[in-house]
C-alpha cells in the first residue's frame, strides 16, 4: 500500500499557510479531496468564508471558538480552547482512520508541538496512522523531533516585506 507524504512548511517568513492552500487547490483540481483543519488563528480567520465556498472538494475546519490571539487569553480561557484543540485533533484522528480525504492539512500544527499542547508524541502517532493520505503541517518553529517525521521540508523565509499602500 502507497504510503501518503508529509510536508512541512515552515520558518519565520509569510507564506507557509497560504503555499499550503495551493496545494489545496492544485489537489481538488486534479480531483482528490482535502480536509483543512486550523489551529491558532482564532474562529474569525480571513479565508474561511472563501474556502467554505470550495466544498465538498475543500473542507475547512476550526475548533477554536475565540476571536483573540491565544496568546493573549487568559489562564481559563487558554484551557477552554486547548480543550477545542483537542476535539480538533481528534478530529484529524478520525478523518485519517475513515481515509476521508487525500490531503490533510494541519495549519499551524508547529506552534501546538512548540506550545507543548499537543506532544510531538502524539504527532508521531497521529501520522503514522496516516496510510495513503498526505498530510501538511506549518507553523514557524521546526524542532529536529519534527523534521524527521517529514518526507519534505520547505523553510519559508521572508528576504524583504514591503507594506503595500
Amino acid at each position: 500500500m502507497a504510503k501518503g507524504l508529509v510536508y512541512i512548511y515552515a520558518g519565520d517568513g509569510r507564506g507557509k499557510s497560504p503555499a499550503a492552500l495551493g496545494r489545496a487547490l492544485q489537489a481538488a483540481m486534479e480531483g482528490k479531496n482535502v480536509v483543512i483543519i486550523q489551529f491558532l488563528k482564532g474562529s474569525a480567520s480571513r479565508n474561511s468564508d472563501f474556502l467554505r465556498r470550495m466544498e465538498p472538494e475543500i473542507k475547512l475546519f476550526t475548533f477554536e471558538k475565540s476571536d483573540e490571539n491565544y496568546e493573549d487569553l487568559s489562564e481559563v480561557k487558554k484551557q477552554e480552547e486547548v480543550a477545542n484543540i483537542r476535539n480538533g485533533m481528534n478530529f484529524a484522528r478520525k478523518v485519517l482512520a475513515t481515509r476521508e480525504c487525500d490531503l490533510l492539512i494541519l495549519d499551524e500544527m508547529l506552534r501546538l508541538t512548540e506550545k507543548g499542547i499537543v506532544p510531538v508524541e502524539e504527532l508521531r502517532a497521529m501520522l503514522e496512522c496516516r496510510e495513503d493520505t498526505d498530510i501538511i503541517l506549518t507553523g514557524v518553529r521546526l524542532s529536529d523531533d519534527i523534521c524527521i517525521l517529514a518526507d519534505e521540508v520547505s523553510q519559508i523565509e521572508t528576504v524583504k516585506f514591503k507594506v503595500w499602500e
